[in-house]
């Protein structure tokens, strides 16, 4: 039996969160998009956008994804992780795209398994 140690790779790296809205924007774009597009020229190892059902921010307003209260404005979180360096490096990146939100960042422990060969 294969050892399962050799079906993978560690490594220690870090887990940038970004919490938006929908309607935050940059140069006419949806400010998510731009971030994830700006994390793919950066060479990043990937970004994923996760949208929220319900939510609110410094406001405190409800945004819900439910039929009846229909937003156009929900919650948006961006997730990236990568090595420390290049994650403090791509927060000088967007550092002039955003206007308000959070940002938080986690040491985490990143696990990578390989393609299958088909």
């Amino acid at each position: 039996m294969n050892d399962p140690a050799s079906t993978y790779s560690e490594r220690d790296a870090t887990h940038l969160r970004i919490f938006l809205s929908e309607r935050d924007r940059w140069e006419h774009q949806p400010l998510f998009e731009a971030i994830v597009m700006k994390a793919r020229d950066a060479g990043l190892a990937g970004a994923t956008v996760l949208r929220g059902p319900l939510g609110f921010g410094e406001s405190g307003k409800i945004q819900t994804a439910k039929i009846l209260q229909l937003s156009d404005n929900l919650p948006v979180v961006i997730e990236i992780i990568d090595s420390g360096d290049l994650i403090r490096a791509f927060l000088g990146t967007i550092s002039g795209m955003m206007d308000g939100g959070i940002v938080t960042m986690h040491p985490v422990r990143a696990i990578q398994f390989p393609k299958r060969s088909k």
